[in-house]
């Protein structure tokens, strides 16, 4: 299954040893995300750091690790998609429209989030981790 990934989940996994984390390493999926993604990720190592105790070599592996999984889809492709993802986010979380553009930027099966803003859309297909652990145990 192909899924655009939101930086929460990447978050949560980095935070935490549980199923965000098995879902990330899993083989049945394949992750997608924006390039800003990884800059934005870098703002929460201090925060990872403290709240999952670890230190900053720890912090730098797990964080290759659950990067291998991901691939980064080129700005150009979202791009074309911003306009239309913004004026579908416009009035919900603007700051969101980047994760939807780059939804209708691949083929996916939807979004993997558990940000409630995504789930005032209608135009792409919202997963939440519990559906994903389902899907995995099957």
């Amino acid at each position: 299954m192909r899924l655009i990934i939101d930086t929460n989940r990447i978050i949560s996994a980095l935070l935490t040893k549980g199923w965000t984390r098995e879902i990330i390493m899993s083989d049945a999926f394949d992750f997608f995300t924006l390039d800003y993604v990884m800059e934005e990720l870098r703002t929460y190592t201090e925060y990872v750091l403290k709240k999952a105790h670890m230190n900053e070599k720890e912090f730098e592996l797990l964080f290759t690790l659950i990067m291998e999984t991901i691939t980064i889809v080129p700005e150009r492709k979202i791009k074309q998609h911003l306009k239309k993802a913004i004026d579908i986010m416009n009035d919900i979380d603007r700051d969101d429209a980047p994760i939807l553009a780059c939804a209708f930027a691949i083929p996916n099966e939807g979004i993997w989030t558990e940000d409630k803003d995504f789930d005032k859309q209608t135009h792409i297909k919202i997963w939440k981790t519990k559906e994903l652990k389902r899907y995995l145990k099957n």
